[in-house]
């Protein structure tokens, strides 16, 4: 899930670069309007968890309070757009690295752990490879080329240098199906299994996972994966993790079994994430909203922090001014712990809290 990226963002960063401006280091970060509590991700250190942001690379580039405040928080970023396909391969066997590099020298200079964000996904694909499928001009045989290929090149070119990626990324409906994609069609359901052999061939250490949205807690979906899971990690076949994305909607009630959920996941001997959090709301925004906003959030971090196999726990950017949500549906927004003048929500106030508090 994501927001468009506008191509803007590399001649941002092209531009500080060039001006020799780097993030500043975690100790000169602005402070907090407090003025003195610690950043989330020294609280998040004491519960050996990493803790990150989505990064919107166009806004890193030009924000500086964005880009203060993402080095400060947070001890993990995850590229918002910039590891996907269509960007990384805008023509066939023409990568560009350009902005997903300037991403993991940003986390190498702030001290920072990257989350690869994703390898197999059913939208966000190059033009060339959607239309040769389509016109026949690119048959099955050459279609697992081309994702072994992907898969490998982009993971070798990032090795050592990303700590979990998404590998499979949202191949399963709400029912428990698999996803009728372009792999599903041409390839089979095999192209699971090979996507996380490849990958682990390319940089053995890194953790792979699937990840979805939808799969908090207990349901025919999250069953799906635990079910391939198990399948899989009998066969051999490396997979490390699950992923929750954790996009949640006050409008429904919260899912009440999301502990259950990985616990179960822990007791196959996998790793748990949630990698994706936001909690929207209809606008406008009110001060109910803005509680039950804060409780989902702590509730999804509890959960994680009461399973020792959680290791991180990432929302989907975290302030409103950069939100996806308002492009997607409409009506609603104010998902972040953050408001758009980087001001803290009570969601922000309640992730210190149960941070600060939690003792694993």
């Amino acid at each position: 899930m994501s927001r468009s990226l506008g191509r803007a963002a590399a001649a941002a960063v092209a531009t500080l670069l060039a001006l020799g401006v780097a993030a500043p280091s975690v100790s000169a970060q602005e402070p907090l309007r407090s003025g003195h509590d610690k950043p989330l991700r020294d609280l998040a250190a004491r519960q050996d968890l990493r803790i990150g942001t989505a990064v919107d690379m166009e806004a890193l580039g030009s924000d500086r309070a964005y880009r203060s405040r993402t080095a400060r928080e947070f001890n993990s970023v995850t590229a918002e757009n910039v590891m996907k396909w269509e960007v990384v391969e805008p023509e066939r066997g023409v990568h560009d690295w350009a902005e997903a590099d300037e991403l993991v020298r940003f986390a190498q200079r702030n001290g920072q752990a990257v989350r690869g964000h994703t390898l197999v996904w059913h939208s966000q694909l190059p033009a060339w490879l959607t239309s040769g499928v389509a016109d026949g001009s690119i048959d099955a045989a050459e279609l697992r080329r081309i994702l072994r290929d992907h898969v490998t090149t982009q993971v070798k070119h990032f090795k050592g240098e990303i700590y979990e990626w998404d590998v499979v990324n949202e191949v399963f409906n709400e029912d428990g199906t698999l996803r009728e994609s372009i792999w599903l069609q041409k390839l089979g359901p095999s192209y699971i299994a090979d996507a996380f052999r490849w990958a682990h061939a390319a940089d053995p250490k890194a953790k792979l996972f699937f990840n979805d949205y939808n799969v908090e807690g207990v349901n025919a979906k999250s069953t799906a994966y635990y079910d391939l899971a198990v399948r899989l990690r009998q066969q051999g076949v490396p997979v490390h993790g699950f992923g929750i994305q954790g996009h949640l909607d006050i409008g429904y009630g919260f899912p009440q079994d999301v502990q259950a959920n990985l616990e179960r996941f822990a007791a196959l001997g996998m790793r748990t994430a949630f990698t994706e959090v936001d909690v929207r709301m209809t606008l406008p925004v009110d001060d109910a909203k803005l509680a039950r906003q804060a409780d989902d959030y702590r509730r999804l971090l509890a959960a994680c922090l009461n399973v020792r196999r959680c290791t991180s726990f990432t929302v989907w950017g975290f302030t409103d001014k950069y939100s996806w949500v308002p492009e997607w549906f409409s009506g609603q927004g104010a998902a972040n712990l953050l408001d758009e003048e980087y001001a803290a929500k009570p969601a922000y106030t309640a992730v210190r809290h149960e941070l600060a508090a939690h003792r694993r």
